[in-house]
């Protein structure tokens, strides 16, 4: 299956959102969602060359010496800013035993990999956007972390994150507008939101065998995700249905994939989409290729997680709120939510 591709670009142009071609659009936004759990956007706003420049600084990055890598590790921050380690994150599918149930019931050719210990990737958490001066939740919105060497780092970062988050922005509002909710449903709840750009790191040359994971089976616990294109395929995703697809993301493009916030909102119309990423086929030729032409064997996806405001409560929206299955979801703070899912993976490190 092809995900549809929505071009941004008619929107932000748009001088009135009542437009019946925009509306279409925008219907097209919240339908795709909810039943994939994942839509590819192109953004304007955010070219190729962005894109680039933030993998080239990021290869550059994991691939330093570990002595120096770890200097931007914070435990004793639960991982919520600067580096996390390989074999650090734990997939939530190896310490959840109903979703090991549910795995075990889909069909073989639809199956996930089965994880056998803590992720092989790096992760890079660095918070995008302001900040609360008051919030319950101070270790979720924690001071940044540069690594020295890096003049350009602040600026690589907050520029890409931000591009991101405007591009999320975009689709919260056309979701809305398609779920028949006003338009800053979403937005509104996202202000001050403890945004993360976190690039993930994995190295292709020491971990390249075929089945290798480097990212377990696991859903995303924040509002909606979003990657720019990777340099190494590997990425597969599930669908509402059950189907397994191997993500391909068009040059220019951004994959946006929903998480167990915008779940929590829309009363379970949207679900959390899973997914993992593994070396496969296409991933080893994408390796050869790179050897082939001297680039780094680091493969870095440019993820950032959107999330509802720390401080804010989760509860369906609007018409939501009527559906069969909002009982399930009560009303709960979007902090105490975060805290919980990282609870129950046994580390305040993982989205």
């Amino acid at each position: 299956m092809e995900l549809p591709v929505i071009d941004l670009s008619t929107y932000l142009s748009a001088s009135s959102h009542r437009d019946t071609h925009l509306q279409s659009l925008c219907a097209d936004v919240s339908r795709t969602l909810s039943e994939t759990g994942a839509l590819l956007v192109k953004d304007p706003r955010c070219t190729v060359e962005d894109n680039d420049r933030f993998i080239d600084m990021m290869e550059k990055y994991f691939s330093s010496p570990h002595e120096f890598k770890i200097r931007q590790e914070r435990p004793h921050l639960h991982y919520q800013v600067g580096v996390t380690p390989e074999k650090v994150e734990v997939p939530r599918s190896l310490v959840d035993e109903e979703m090991q149930k549910k795995v075990k019931e889909m069909p073989r050719e639809h199956q996930p990999h089965t994880p056998v210990g803590a992720d092989l990737k790096w992760r890079y958490f660095w918070r995008i956007g302001p900040r609360p001066s008051l919030t319950r939740f101070q270790e979720l919105n924690a001071e940044p972390v540069i690594p020295e060497g890096f003049p350009e780092w602040k600026e690589t970062m907050d520029s890409w994150g931000y591009k991101m988050i405007a591009a999320i922005e975009v689709v919260s509002e056309m979701a809305a507008i398609g779920f028949g909710l006003p338009k800053d449903a979403f937005t509104s709840l996202m202000k001050l939101g403890p945004h993360l750009l976190a690039p993930t790191g994995s190295d292709l040359e020491k971990y390249n065998q075929e089945g290798t994971i480097f990212a377990g089976y696991h859903y995303d616990l924040n509002f909606l995700t979003i990657h720019g294109r990777s340099r190494f395929p590997g990425l597969n995703i599930w669908l509402k249905n059950g189907q397994k697809v191997a993500v391909k993301v068009p040059v220019g493009c951004l994959l946006i994939q929903t998480g167990k916030q915008i779940e929590w909102l829309t009363g379970g119309d949207c679900i959390a989409g899973m997914h993992e990423v593994v070396v496969t086929k296409r991933t080893i030729d994408a390796i050869n290729a790179a050897k082939e032409e001297k680039r780094s064997l680091w493969r870095v996806s440019s993820t950032l997680f959107a999330h509802i405001a720390s401080d804010a409560v989760l509860k369906p929206l609007g018409h939501f709120a009527e559906s069969p299955l909002a009982s399930k979801y009560p009303p709960l703070c979007a902090g105490e939510y975060v805290e919980q899912e990282l609870s129950v993976i046994n580390l305040k490190g993982k989205n």
